[in-house]
């Protein structure tokens, strides 16, 4: 059945071998954060591997723990085999990176932790201060920075690549923060 989840087990490192197809990219500021992650809490879910002992998900948690030196890692073997196996490590990167930041509650539980725990948590001091500038704006009574609360953002569908050039070029001429996302 395919919702029955296989037993976690602890397999020496070496005995792994990295996906050779695999679509997602580990930058180093990438495997910094996942070994500072590591480092701090452990290895708190486990990678996914094939029955070949490819690893599916969790390329990036592998190669920081090798880097760190372990010898052992914790795998879960799954049954997804050919397309599935390689739809499924597309999946598990790309559900992740539809998700977005709730940003003022993520600056705000940021801000809380210390400094060693923001970088666990994978953020630089330097995103942190980004973070804490973008969250901020400037009172026009008073002079005064106050925290912004509230961030509103709009779709918006246009016709064609230069249609959405203009656009943007227009908002952010009028001030506005844009982003320009292609779906």
């Amino acid at each position: 059945m395919i919702n029955d989840i296989p037993p976690a087990v602890l397999v020496p490192i070496d005995s792994l071998t990295p996906d050779p197809a695999n679509v997602r990219r580990h930058p180093e500021n990438n495997l910094e954060a996942i070994k500072a992650s590591l480092k701090r809490f452990g290895q708190q879910k486990p990678i996914v591997v094939d029955s070949t002992d490819i690893i599916r998900a969790g390329n990036g948690t592998w190669a920081a723990a090798k880097a760190l030196g372990w010898q052992n890692i914790w795998i879960i073997k799954t049954t997804l085999a050919g397309g599935d196996a390689v739809a499924y490590a597309i999946a598990d990167n790309r559900t992740a990176e539809l998700a977005q930041w709730d940003s003022p509650a993520l600056a705000s539980q940021l801000a809380a932790l210390d400094a060693h725990l923001q970088l666990a948590a994978g953020f630089t001091p330097e995103e942190m201060a980004g973070l804490t500038a973008d969250m901020s704006q400037v009172s026009a009574d008073t002079g005064d920075e106050v925290p912004l609360r509230e961030v509103f953002e709009v779709a918006v569908e246009c016709h064609d690549e230069t249609d959405q050039r203009e656009l943007y070029e227009r908002l952010t001429q009028e001030g506005r923060k844009c982003r320009v996302l292609t779906i």
